[in-house]
């Protein structure tokens, strides 16, 4: 049985893996807030390790608070740095929110 909506969103908009969808049009316009260069979507092997992170409650953003949200996906800045996180479909450009990456894990 046909869920309600199912026929409106067809199988080619269903993503089960990352529900994360930004258009490529949105994401050539997006720039980092600190520093204003490009952002790309970070692959599923970062926001993995960011998430095994968060479940052991040892990830913190850059203003200082614990992370505790599993990312959906993420912006990663363009010299490998940091990862904005995208929650409920919604880039968060904040600098404070933004994940810092060390040098390895992007």
């Amino acid at each position: 049985m046909a869920h309600s909506g199912e026929s409106e969103l067809g199988p080619a908009k269903i993503q089960l893996r990352n529900p994360c969808v930004i258009s490529k049009e949105l994401l050539e316009i997006l720039v980092c807030p600190d520093d204003r260069t490009p952002l790309t979507l970070a692959n599923e092997r970062l926001i993995d390790d960011l998430n095994r992170l968060i479940a052991a409650g040892k990830l913190r953003n850059k203003g200082g608070e614990m992370v505790e949200r599993q990312l959906e996906g993420g912006l990663l800045r363009a010299d490998g740095t940091a990862v904005y996180p995208i929650v409920d479909g919604i880039p968060i450009l904040l600098v404070d929110e933004a994940i810092p990456i060390e040098r390895g894990e992007a």
